[in-house]
């Protein structure tokens, strides 16, 4: 396949991510639903529908069922685990460790999916059965793609690793996450810990990972995702008062645009570029500063912790 033929198909991509945020903004603002919006849709559109080879060694079946279990459990969590808010977010944090090395699978993306209910005190059955139809069109769209050679097929092949290791890992893990939220939790500033910034962290902690190879990169692919959603959020929504959904329309296109240009396609970034539209306008201002320090933190701390191949998946 010839290089232009590849950059229109990688566009055409694009615009269907595109549409899927802008689609479940739309809805949510029209139904009144604020917990159809879930962020997190944006990085699975970047790592199963843009990217040309998904970073995850999962398939369909579990995709669905992660996002599904892992969105129900967050729920579950804040209606019925009544501890304060950082043992809640381990809680999240051990259970989808738990349930990834079951399945054999790295789809971290699930770890955000069930820390945001959490964060947002979410009790709604809205969230998870939102979660679960998006997750449904996202391996439907991903299947016609492929189908139609938009994008490589995805061959899933399970993860092979030693259980007690992977066990000590997700323990090292939590313990480091645990002490690392000890102070912007007691400060009530979680967002220095945005879920999305929690899944960087655990891709991170992964030895091989590409990513670990461009930290500075990645910190700033991440502060700019984080600044272009605010930045948007706050002129158009908060001044001009249009709609969430062109706010949202808008910064995924600049950010698509960014990620074509500089060729990574780093899942969490557009995660974090929609936290902005479910934050209280008031901390517009200041979240890109706290995604700032707490990607160069964690990016910090998984590099210097997390060494060891033979802990790696």
């Amino acid at each position: 396949m010839n290089t232009g033929l590849l950059k229109t198909i990688r566009i055409e991509r694009s615009i269907f991510g595109i549409l899927m945020a802008f689609a479940m903004v739309f809805i949510a603002e029209l139904s009144g639903e604020k917990e159809i919006i879930f962020p997190e849709i944006c990085a699975l559109t970047i790592g199963a529908w843009i990217s040309e080879q998904q970073p995850w060694m999962t398939n369909k079946r579990r995709i669905f069922f992660l996002m599904s279990i892992a969105s129900l459990f967050g729920v579950l969590v804040v209606r019925y685990v009544q501890i304060p808010l950082i043992f809640q977010v381990c809680l999240c944090f051990a259970f989808t460790g738990f349930i990834l090395t079951l399945l054999k699978t790295n789809f971290i993306p699930i770890i955000s999916a069930c820390i945001l209910p959490v964060y947002l005190g979410t009790k709604s059955w809205v969230y998870p059965i939102s979660v679960t139809v998006m997750a449904l069109m996202i391996i439907i769209v991903q299947w016609l793609m492929e189908r139609f050679h938009l994008r490589p097929l995805n061959n899933f092949v399970p993860l092979e690793f030693n259980i007690k290791l992977q066990v000590i890992k997700w323990l090292k893990l939590l313990l480091v996450f645990a002490l690392i939220a000890l102070f912007p939790f007691k400060a009530h500033q979680i967002y220095f810990l945005a879920p999305p910034l929690i899944v960087m962290f655990t891709e991170f902690a992964n030895p091989n990972s590409k990513a670990r190879k461009k930290p500075f990169y990645i910190i700033g692919l991440m502060t700019f995702a984080a600044f272009t959603g605010c930045f948007f959020r706050f002129i158009l929504n908060v001044y001009f008062d249009f709609p969430l959904y062109i706010t949202v329309l808008t910064a995924c296109i600049i950010l698509f645009i960014t990620l074509n240009r500089i060729k990574i396609n780093f899942p969490p970034a557009g995660a974090i570029l929609l936290i902005p539209v479910i934050l209280d306008k008031n901390l517009l201002l200041v979240f890109p500063f706290e995604v700032c320090i707490g990607a160069a933190v964690l990016t910090f701390i998984s590099k210097m912790l997390f060494k060891n191949p033979k802990n790696d998946e």
